[in-house]
């Protein structure tokens, strides 16, 4: 199960990061690689300095990133999660907003309950950036959202 909803995450990833192979300053004011890359496996943060990567190196810091921080952190926090559509969602949604995130969201709290049906509105509250609705995210709430809905 968590290797589809690892590679369900990554679609989500794929489509809602999008693909810069260049080092580049992420709406949060991070420096970002690749598929949303704020950092390498070897802990290194990202800097404006690196150079250029392929799409097979994005790729394999995206799979990376999903199978061994964002997969774990959510298997941690959200335990029951059995679907790998849900699990996919809420690895997406962590991806985009970090575990800590997670860890303290009333989302969380309404997957520990097993809350779905009130899971979509939780996730849907998570759609600003800089204090405005963002399109970008409202649009990636909205596929976690059918993840989630799916059965």
């Amino acid at each position: 199960m968590n290797q589809l909803a690892a590679e369900l995450a990554a679609i989500l990833c794929r489509k809602y990061e999008g693909l810069y192979r260049g080092p580049y300053i992420c709406p949060a004011g991070v420096p970002t690689i690749g598929y949303g890359a704020t950092y390498y496996e070897d802990g290194r943060r990202v800097t404006l300095n690196d150079p250029v990567i392929s799409k097979a190196r994005a790729e394999a810091l995206l799979v990376w990133h999903i199978r061994y921080v964002y997969l774990p952190a959510v298997c941690k926090l959200c335990p029951n999660i059995s679907d790998p559509y849900k699990l996919a969602a809420i690895i997406d949604f962590t991806f985009n907003l970090g575990s800590n995130r997670l860890k303290t969201s009333t989302l969380r709290k309404r997957i520990l309950s097993e809350d779905w049906d009130l899971v979509p509105t939780e996730l849907r509250k998570w759609n600003r950036g800089g204090g405005r609705v963002l399109r970008g995210l409202v649009l990636r709430r909205e596929s976690e959202v059918e993840y989630v809905e799916n059965e």
